[in-house]
């Protein structure tokens, strides 16, 4: 798969679905790395890396050190850096933060929650030449002010906020737009509305493209699993099987064998 550019993103609005993973070190975005349209480096690795209970706790440092991993391993896909909470409050924040993802790494946008009260941050943001990938409707930044994870889109005046949000990222210059959580036939107004690809994360097959974590997708992750998930490999139990053959081959003196000394 040739790596896109925000032109030819922009282009396949209505002609190609888009496919998002995250990945957070070289290791996996390597084996990502044109099989899939966008690595985003998701502020999820506070998660399903940290083993935290939500994003908030990570902060600029951490994401620009994975996201130079990423960018090691995927040298040929579009990477997508997660600006983390508390990263862009204000404009002036926003474009420090941001400046930093661009200067110390080799990411190709950057992406912020919220709506019609971020648009000004997003505007400053392409103002000053960064790429800006948009994020509405659930929010997991939003996890505690909203007292946890809320699906949107649920009622006509709902939807139609979340549609305006939609339009003031868009014309705040954002390229993209992803959309969590909501109900599909939310989704499926904003994908109609907006001319920017939609990616959705949990809101239905009508948008642009799909986005999942990937140890969620890969089975690597199994304290719960979301009921928009579908896993695509039983990773935590291949692992697993090969770590137990490891250690039985150690015990059994039959490894390393004649062939693996030197």
């Amino acid at each position: 798969m040739k790596k896109q550019t925000i032109t030819s993103i922009q282009q396949s609005k209505g002609v190609k679905k888009l496919s998002m993973i995250t990945a957070y070190d070289a290791l996996f975005a390597k084996l990502f790395d044109k099989e899939v349209d966008f690595i985003l480096v998701g502020d999820s690795l506070n998660m399903s890396f940290g083993g935290n209970d939500d994003t908030l706790g990570i902060g600029m440092d951490e994401m620009i050190y994975h996201t130079k991993a990423v960018c090691n391993g995927a040298k040929n896909t579009f990477v997508i850096c997660d600006m983390p909470f508390g990263t862009y409050v204000d404009a002036t924040e926003a474009f420090k933060n941001a400046k930093r993802v661009y200067q110390e790494t080799k990411a190709d946008a950057v992406k912020i929650e919220g709506g019609i009260e971020k648009a000004h941050i997003v505007r400053h943001l392409t103002e000053n030449s960064i790429a800006v990938v948009g994020h509405i409707g659930l929010m997991p930044q939003n996890v505690r002010s909203e007292g946890g994870y809320k699906i949107k889109g649920k009622d006509e005046e709902n939807i139609n906020q979340l549609i305006n949000d939609a339009q003031a990222i868009e014309n705040a210059g954002a390229f993209l737009l992803v959309v969590e959580g909501v109900k599909p036939e939310a989704a499926k107004a904003i994908t109609n509305t907006v001319s920017i690809p939609v990616i959705g994360i949990g809101a239905g097959i009508e948008t642009d493209g799909q986005v999942l974590v990937w140890s969620d997708m890969l089975g690597f992750f199994n304290e719960f699993k979301p009921k928009f998930v579908r896993k695509y490999l039983e990773g935590a139990s291949l692992v697993k099987e090969g770590v137990q053959s490891y250690v039985k081959d150690v015990q059994n003196k039959k490894f390393p064998s004649s062939q693996e000394i030197y």
